[in-house]
């Protein structure tokens, strides 16, 4: 597992270009005795948010070949749909079990400082991304599993699903599986994480904090014109994003819970003497429920028309990435807890703390829909840095005792 992780750790990719990574899942899980399903089998194309171009697409896809790649794999990811999902049939009757983990990094450079774990044991990121969050650990924790389901495949009942996912990193990738059908067979839904604050050997069998989100990409057009000789005659874009910019800030929040909205960059103008023709945002809101999230997106995109009007520009709002709220299902958190007692860790059964988000939560919503039961984990570890910092890194005999857990509750949840 250690040389798994670190392997993954050296080749980050980001979302929707996790070809490296996906073809070595694939190839370890066939290894296995796992059946795979790859790509646009799991995924569908209409419900990809925030997808890169067919150019990034192109050039990423070369990398990946020239780093290692499992070239057998890549023609069902070329296209940047990244997915795989490996099923083991018991051939026996029970439930279907699945298990999510996700696999990209995040556009972060890596630290090179001589403390910094990963650079003095040579397994830094060779590229400009980083596994900042602890994709790399919990695709190694999948892999990890689906090792010890293969061994003691006679001890268990049903069909596991152990779903890789891409792009969870602005919540852009879970509901093209969702869409896809992935869920619709499963009878219990565990996703899982790793760090987020909780202490090494310690474990929460349903984080319920996670806040509904959406991510938007916002473009104003204008009209350019010199801005000495005739600033009459222009449009100012720049003028309509900054107005957005102090207007999205002052939205007012709402009584019900928690509501949130950050512009985290702009870009517009190409000159002093010109007047702006075009800029762009790019925004991310949340809430602590689907429809507060709503009411503050709703807000924003009025904020966003009105700006453009009042500068006389037009305007155009993407979505590049949403999540939904969701809440884990008592029944099954407590299986989890039991799970995680009996693999030795510190166990708390619930934690309700206001987070970041997290796109899992189609899978949860879409499996509690149809009768079953779901819940997002959070294994604990102790950490360098905080999630998404250049020097963010794990303990990692913390990725055994949480295939542990996972395997424990496979071992369980096939009997029920």
């Amino acid at each position: 597992m250690v040389t798994w992780r670190r392997d993954f750790h050296k080749h980050p990719e980001l979302g929707f270009l996790e070809m490296r990574t996906a073809s070595i899942v694939a190839e370890q899980l066939e290894e296995l005795g796992f059946e795979v399903q790859l790509g646009r089998e799991v995924m569908h194309p209409d419900f990809c948010m925030g997808k890169p171009d067919e150019k990034a697409t192109a050039a990423h896809l070369e990398w990946a070949k020239r780093h290692g790649a499992v070239e057998k794999y890549l023609p069902h990811f070329e296209e940047g749909y990244t997915a795989v999902v490996g099923i083991l049939d018991t051939g026996t009757p029970g439930p279907t079990v699945a298990f999510r983990v996700d696999m990209d990094a995040l556009p972060v450079y890596e630290s090179e400082a001589d403390n910094h774990f990963p650079n003095r044991n040579r397994f830094r990121s060779i590229n400009e991304n980083m596994h900042a969050c602890g994709h790399d650990v919990h695709t190694t924790i999948g892999l990890g599993l689906a090792a010890m389901l293969s061994e003691h495949k006679d001890e268990l009942r049903g069909r596991i699903k152990l779903i890789f996912q891409p792009a969870e990193e602005g919540v852009r990738g879970a509901r093209s599986m969702v869409e896809a059908g992935v869920a619709d067979d499963v009878d219990y839904f565990i996703a899982s994480h790793i760090g987020l604050n909780v202490p090494f050997n310690h474990f929460i069998a349903s984080n319920n904090g996670f806040l509904a989100s959406s991510k938007i990409d916002v473009s104003f057009k204008g009209v350019a014109s010199h801005a000495g000789g005739h600033p009459e005659e222009g449009k100012n874009a720049m003028l309509a994003a900054a107005s957005a910019v102090l207007n999205l800030h002052s939205i007012p929040r709402h009584a019900d819970g928690a509501t949130r909205i950050n512009v985290g960059e702009i870009h517009a103008g190409s000159g002093r003497n010109i007047i702006p023709d075009s800029a762009e945002l790019k925004v991310e809101i949340r809430g602590a429920t689907t429809e507060l999230n709503e009411y503050m997106k709703s807000y924003a995109e009025k904020v966003i028309e009105g700006a453009a009007i009042m500068h006389q520009v037009d305007y155009d709002i993407t979505l590049a990435g949403e999540a939904i709220s969701a809440k884990g299902s008592p029944e099954l958190a407590s299986i989890m807890h039991k799970s995680a007692e009996k693999a030795g860790l510190t166990s708390e059964l619930e934690n309700n703390s206001a987070a970041g988000s997290e796109d899992a939560t189609y899978f949860m919503e879409a499996v509690q829909k149809s009768g079953g039961y779901a819940t997002y984990c959070i294994f604990g570890t102790d950490l360098a840095a905080g999630h998404h910092n250049e020097k963010f890194d794990v303990n990692e005999d913390s990725m055994m005792s949480a295939a542990r857990v996972l395997f424990e509750a496979a071992e369980t949840l096939t009997h029920e």
